[in-house]
């Protein structure tokens, strides 16, 4: 008869490996596949558009910029390592909505005064002080949860 294999504990368990380019990946493709289908199904072309460009785009920024200062910058402090998921999600998830807020208020301000003729009519620009922030916050909360989880939890030694 065989040897039955133990669960294995909360210790002997190793996170799962954070590797940007699929954060990234799917910090694009999940906004642009729900978005795009809500715009498609509710007849809201300007939604379907932005899923693709305003919405998308700043996620897989986001997600990039965030994962990347995660990651690489040797940013494996014992204060984010040993800080709640939720927390450390939260906390980065606010900072990027206030940064992104400001880049969208800046990109209006700059649309008011070099207007781009291809943006006229169009409903784009009053997007951005929606979708900007909310994509940043969902990003940089999403890869900054998914990092920590990767991220082992440093003993408390006393």
């Amino acid at each position: 008869m065989g040897r039955r294999r133990s669960i294995p504990t909360a210790e002997e368990r190793t996170p799962p490996r954070f590797t940007l380019w699929r954060e990234v990946l799917v910090a694009y493709a999940a906004p642009a596949l729900t978005a795009g289908a809500g715009g498609l199904v509710s007849g809201q072309q300007d939604l379907a558009v932005a899923a693709l460009t305003t919405i998308a785009g700043t996620s897989a920024l986001v997600a990039a910029l965030t994962g990347a200062r995660l990651q690489h910058s040797g940013i494996r402090p014992r204060w984010a390592a040993s800080l709640p998921k939720a927390v450390l999600a939260a906390g980065a998830g606010l900072v990027a909505a206030a940064v992104a807020a400001g880049a969208a208020h800046l990109a209006l301000k700059g649309l008011a005064v070099w207007p781009a003729p291809f943006l006229s009519g169009t409903p784009w620009p009053g997007r951005l002080p929606l979708d900007l922030p909310l994509s940043a916050a969902l990003a940089a909360a999403i890869t900054t949860w998914r990092w920590r989880g990767a991220t082992p939890v440093p003993r408390v030694t006393h």
